[in-house]
């Protein structure tokens, strides 16, 4: 046994060697790691202040709750619908639609509200301290229809513990990340089934909480085409026309592209294309996709079809500058094998599309400005 661990971990080290000092990308490599240690760094700087910001800001409200339970001293109109508006964000989607009046204890609240969030309105308001009654006033709509105060908002996140919502506050990440840690070692120690699966509770917890995102789209499982976001900017020195044009166009893609091989447009349905591109070692991986909007010199979306490896969808805008040039940003999700943490292990090595999206955009504003194709793009004109 110790000699096959021992084995086990020369081959490790060799093959960790010859990644890193391989003479002709190894120096990039080492480079990469180099950054994503320093980045490692600065988050988990940002991360410590944050989470004591945010710890001190608990102990204050916790003490100020307990004053207010000790102390009976009756609340003012202004400050108790001041108190009411401070809680809104939490209980319905358009909280800046609605008007709050305080009158000796007794709140009325008026405006549009989605009806299917109104009774639990009512009830969170009548339970907040220093409210003696509730006049309903609101104006319920089955949907949001050509209402423009109900256009847009977001769920609300309710009195709903943090763990048991999408995102969790800084402190709640450290919680319950140490206590996955514990239980994971824990687990490790016990050497059986259930300390096996101790340890994998304890591991999806830890990784839950670095990286805050839910399960579904941590695993990948169950998020469809919406795992892991990305999003880049790049000025391009040439007017909006030319630019849309040029991405208009599946077959300009591999002469800036280093992983797209081919793209061809389909004859019966010109919005899909089949593209071919380069996986995992080479190795080549098929798909469809199709564009879902398309507005001339101002934006492209586009989504891949059911059936796809690799499920994304992303937006490309395109906004003109003063000076003539043209601002693309582009907006992409996609949920690779294992979703986030699938993500985390192809950023190790420098394939996640991330990576290949800096490259791929850099090439993309050479072959525009000068006319030459990038010596790495797929294909060479």
């Amino acid at each position: 046994m110790n000699a096959r661990r021992s084995w086990l971990a020369g081959a490790g080290l060799g093959a960790g060697m010859t990644y890193f000092l391989d003479p002709d990308r190894g120096a990039q490599r080492r480079a990469r790691v180099r950054d994503s240690l320093a980045h490692a760094v600065n988050l988990t700087g940002r991360g410590v202040g944050a989470t004591s910001r945010d710890a001190l800001h608990r102990a204050y409200g916790t003490a100020a709750s307990a004053r207010s339970v000790l102390r009976r001293d009756r609340v003012t109109d202004p400050v108790l619908a001041q108190r009411v508006r401070a809680k809104l964000g939490r209980l319905v989607s358009h909280p800046h639609a609605l008007e709050v009046t305080a009158s000796d204890g007794t709140v009325t609240l008026a405006g549009p509200i989605l009806q299917r969030e109104a009774p639990h309105l009512i009830r969170a308001v009548r339970r907040m301290r220093g409210v003696c009654d509730v006049v309903d006033q609101l104006e319920k709509h089955e949907q949001a229809g050509n209402v423009p105060s109900l256009q847009g908002g977001r769920m609300p996140a309710g009195d709903r513990p943090d763990v048991l919502q999408e995102y969790w506050a800084p402190t709640t990440r450290v919680v319950v990340g140490t206590a996955g840690m514990a239980l994971a070692a824990a687990g490790l120690l016990r050497r059986n089934a259930a300390g096996t699966a101790a340890a994998l509770v304890g591991l999806g917890l830890v990784a839950r909480a670095a990286v805050n995102v839910p399960l579904n789209r941590l695993t990948g499982l169950g998020s469809r085409r919406r795992a892991v976001d990305l999003q880049k900017t790049i000025t391009i020195n040439a007017p909006v026309g030319e630019v849309y044009a040029f991405w208009s166009l599946y077959e300009n893609f591999p002469r800036f592209m280093s992983r797209v091989l081919e793209v061809t447009s389909s004859e019966r349905r010109p919005r899909q294309s089949h593209w071919k591109v380069a996986g995992p070692a080479g190795a080549p991986v098929e798909f469809d996709a199709e564009i879902t909007r398309a507005v001339p010199n101002q934006m492209i979306a586009w989504k891949t079809l059911p059936g796809s490896p690799v499920g994304h969808a992303g937006i490309v805008r395109f906004d003109p500058e003063t000076d003539g040039r043209t601002r693309v940003h582009i907006r992409m999700s996609y949920n690779p094998p294992a979703g986030w943490l699938g993500h985390g292990v192809a950023a190790a090595f420098g394939a996640d599309p991330k990576h290949s999206m800096d490259g791929d955009l850099a090439r993309m504003k050479t072959l525009i400005e000068t006319g030459h194709a990038p010596h790495d793009a797929s294909r060479q004109d």
